[in-house]
């Protein structure tokens, strides 16, 4: 049994109640003057109420990471169950356990208020120790499958007490704070469409650039083929094939390429992301009928989709393994990425980097730059290279 610390962890803001009045002038009497009747109690420094700075227990695995909603926090473990969050829905998260029965459960008030960058404490995927509670049947509004049969009892609910430690993240950023979509996967499927919508070659690499950072295996799957010559994807196809990455083409609609994306998703832990319409929902419904995913047209006016699916969710593969399931996809913007890094992360960049003349070289203006020969010879993709300058210009602003 590991040995529990005392730790200083730092809370949001809105976790102290605020103790200085308002408006001082607001109560006062025009009709006499009373002595002045500012409370003396109150505090103008960074203690008492306003602290944001609070004692916790933890374990001494976190101790060095308590601005990480993953940290150890002590729980009474023999009170817990452990389980995996299924998807989040607003303040509850679907939880099932080792059994497979599943929790709606809340999140424990310290993990919701603990200072971190992130925007939502738990994400589809995360591992956590949970405390169940039997709760009386609720009137609010559940999803059909969390909501008691008639005769069955009472509802299962929970609290969730800690996130283990989490690996294979895919996140993005969002007004300034990180946006966890899954968490806990061996692999990330990205999925473009040919046609309606477009191929946005951009996209591929700014998520080829999430999987390589955040060490997860990606796979690239053009949906949609059937709308148009397959012989005009190869010079894209050849491109990211030549760097190792595996690239599937395939049709939800007439089959072809199923059975080889159904052989990639077996027995592993993935996750399918890309922009809204391209096809993602139903390319699982292929791949497992089981599944009955919803699915929409895409827009006849933009060829936009319409944002069918609403919130990220891990569902079971019939053939073994799961996947989750995530919302479209209509901004991608980095999270956590200097400019300086972002040439380790393309594959097709890295033989040239040592080979500049200038050690800090940026491979977009420098002369004798090794990056900027091999575009000059052919060696190295243009397209790639564009890519690679709108994104190191994208995060120098």
């Amino acid at each position: 049994m590991s040995k529990k610390k005392k730790i200083r962890a730092d809370f949001r803001k809105n976790r102290a109640v605020r103790v200085r009045t308002a408006d001082l002038t607001r109560h006062f009497d025009k009709e006499s003057f009373e002595e002045d009747s500012t409370h003396y109690g109150e505090r103008v420094s960074g203690k008492g109420e306003l602290t944001r700075r609070r004692t916790v227990m933890a374990e001494n695995a976190a101790a060095d990471n308590t601005d990480d909603a993953s940290a150890h926090l002590a729980v009474d473990e023999r009170a817990c169950l452990k389980g995996r969050v299924l998807c989040v829905l607003g303040l509850h998260s679907e939880v099932q356990d080792a059994e497979g029965r599943i929790y709606l459960c809340a999140t424990r008030r310290i993990l919701r208020t603990l200072a971190t960058d992130q925007r939502h404490v738990v994400a589809a995927g995360d591992n956590v120790l949970f405390r169940p509670v039997e709760m009386p049947s609720s009137p609010v509004l559940l999803p059909t499958d969390l909501r008691p049969a008639p005769g069955e009892g009472n509802l299962k609910e929970g609290f969730i007490e800690r996130i283990e430690p989490r690996h294979g993240t895919i996140c993005r950023s969002v007004r300034g704070r990180q946006h966890i979509l899954v968490t806990n996967v061996d692999q990330i499927a990205i999925i473009a469409s040919a046609a309606e919508p477009r191929l946005k070659p951009g996209l591929i690499d700014r998520m080829l650039l999430t999987a390589e950072k955040g060490g997860v295996r990606p796979i690239v799957c053009i949906n949609k083929i059937d709308l148009i010559d397959p012989a005009d994807l190869q010079p894209l196809v050849g491109v990211y094939a030549r760097m190792g990455y595996e690239v599937l083409l395939a049709s939800a609609a007439t089959g072809f390429g199923i059975d080889r994306f159904r052989r990639a998703l077996g027995g592993r832990a993935s996750v399918l992301a890309g922009q809204s319409g391209v096809g993602k929902s139903s390319l699982l419904n292929a791949v497992d009928p089981l599944l009955k995913l919803r699915v929409q047209a895409v827009s006849e006016e933009n060829e936009k989709g319409k944002h069918t699916t609403t919130t990220a969710q891990l569902l079971p593969l019939s053939g073994g393994g799961y996947v989750v399931d995530t919302p479209g996809i209509r901004q991608y913007r980095l999270w956590d990425v200097i400019p300086e890094e972002i040439e380790g992360f393309f594959r097709d960049l890295r033989p040239y980097i040592n080979h500049c003349r200038y050690p800090n070289c940026t491979h977009t203006h420098e002369a004798d730059c090794a990056v900027k020969d091999a575009v000059a010879d052919g060696r190295l993709d243009d397209r790639r290279y564009e890519s690679y300058c709108k994104l190191r210009e994208g995060e120098e602003a």
